[in-house]
């Protein structure tokens, strides 16, 4: 089962460091689109900030083509890869972690900039609410009138949910189940499946 966790609202924080303020907020970012707006939203909310940094995991953790992260004119490494190696070792899918960084005047060096950076993101994590996201799929199973009783049983074990009942020679249930789930019964899958 595949399964990660995601925020369940949106988060902030802020730390100081040398009267530098760096302001990290996090959100659940369902797709690139929804993490770019995201990041342009905190853009339109602190327009006077000098730097706004992120990473983010628009889909699962383990999907590659999810990832992004930007440093916006700070040196190169010290502020996207600090906040994103957060995301990537904490199992945390749809997300987007925006760090926004008022100078204060005091040169921080390569560094301190990352552990700034670093201990930003890290803060917002740490007050940051989470929920378990399960991958889910959609079947439709066809079996004789006798097997309905035995796969509605089967599917709230499984916590699984029946969508709809369709009857005509055999009975047709269209139902949601965590994604490789098995119901060990004897029925015809027909070929309507999809992944949600």
């Amino acid at each position: 089962m595949a399964s990660y966790q995601v925020p369940l609202h949106t988060a902030h924080s802020e730390i100081e460091v040398k009267r530098s303020r760096f302001i990290a907020y996090a959100a659940h970012t369902s797709g690139n689109d929804q993490a770019k707006a995201f990041i342009h939203s905190l853009k339109d909310k602190y327009p006077d900030a000098r730097h706004h940094c992120y990473g983010f995991m628009s889909g699962a953790p383990w999907d590659s083509n999810g990832y992004g992260f930007s440093d916006d004119n700070e040196p190169s490494g010290t502020a996207g890869m600090p906040i994103f190696s957060h995301l990537k070792h904490n199992n945390i899918g749809e997300i987007t972690i925006v760090v926004v960084r008022y100078f204060g005047g005091t040169k921080l060096g390569t560094g301190g900039l990352s552990r700034a950076y670093s201990d930003a993101a890290k803060s917002v994590l740490e007050v940051l609410e989470l929920t378990e996201y399960v991958e889910k799929e959609t079947i439709i199973l066809e079996a004789d009138f006798s097997q309905e009783a035995n796969i509605r049983r089967k599917v709230e074990e499984a916590n699984g949910k029946i969508i709809q009942v369709e009857y005509d020679n055999k009975v047709k249930l269209t139902i949601e189940l965590a994604k490789n789930t098995l119901l060990d019964l004897p029925y015809s899958v027909l070929p309507s499946a999809s992944t949600t």
